[in-house]
């Protein structure tokens, strides 16, 4: 989605080939041996492996309102790297709590006791400090958005949507209404568009 939106931003067309990671079709492996997603391969041969790679290289081509220089590099950075390291293995802990959940736990609740436990770590980690930035701010680190911001809005919506009933009430609501702004954006609505997964042969649409 990060990768999405940095390239509809920045008017950079790209034929999309949208894959199952179920079903992973052979082209994705001979692009990226790593075979996840998303990959960005460039008319120069290079092969671009994670998206903040590809959103970083999108404003590179155009950045009309300024998201990498709306506040300091360094402290968006900072905030990126919390968010795709630690924060992320939360997120999915969180999502996924049967996963990761110890398995001598003999509760009936236990799933729901590890789940909680999972969001109060990453409100200690990460989202609490989200919540006090935009305290003082509209954006995470600028009166605008920056490349933070939308770095971190895909993960946060996916944080929102496991428990929304605790999300909608709970103790984040400018997070809530910093999330609500970004995600009712028409950049926002105009990359979540459903494809039919590619097969090799048929020709890609282009976004």
């Amino acid at each position: 989605m990060r990768a999405r939106l940095a390239l509809r931003y920045a008017g950079v067309q790209v034929a999309v080939r949208e894959v199952v990671l179920r079903d992973k079709p052979q082209a994705l492996r001979d692009a990226s041996p790593k075979a996840t997603v998303p990959v960005l391969c460039l008319p120069d041969g290079k092969v671009l492996e994670q998206s903040i790679d590809i959103m970083i290289w999108a404003l590179q081509q155009s950045d009309p309102e300024g998201w990498l220089t709306a506040t300091d590099p360094a402290e968006q950075r900072a905030l990126i790297e919390r968010n795709d390291g630690p924060f992320k293995l939360l997120l999915d802990r969180y999502k996924y709590p049967k996963r990761t959940l110890v398995a001598t736990r003999a509760e009936p609740d236990a799933t729901l006791h590890a789940q909680r436990t999972y969001r109060g770590e990453a409100l200690a980690l990460h989202l609490n400090d989200l919540e006090q930035r935009l305290t003082r701010s509209r954006f995470l680190l600028a009166y605008r958005p920056a490349l933070a911001d939308m770095a971190l809005v895909p993960f946060v919506r996916q944080f929102a949507l496991v428990d929304a009933g605790w999300f909608d009430t709970g103790p984040l609501p400018a997070l809530r209404q910093w999330l609500g702004v970004l995600t009712a954006a028409p950049l926002f609505e105009q990359i979540m568009v459903k494809l039919v997964p590619w097969q090799a042969g048929t020709r890609e649409p282009v976004l």
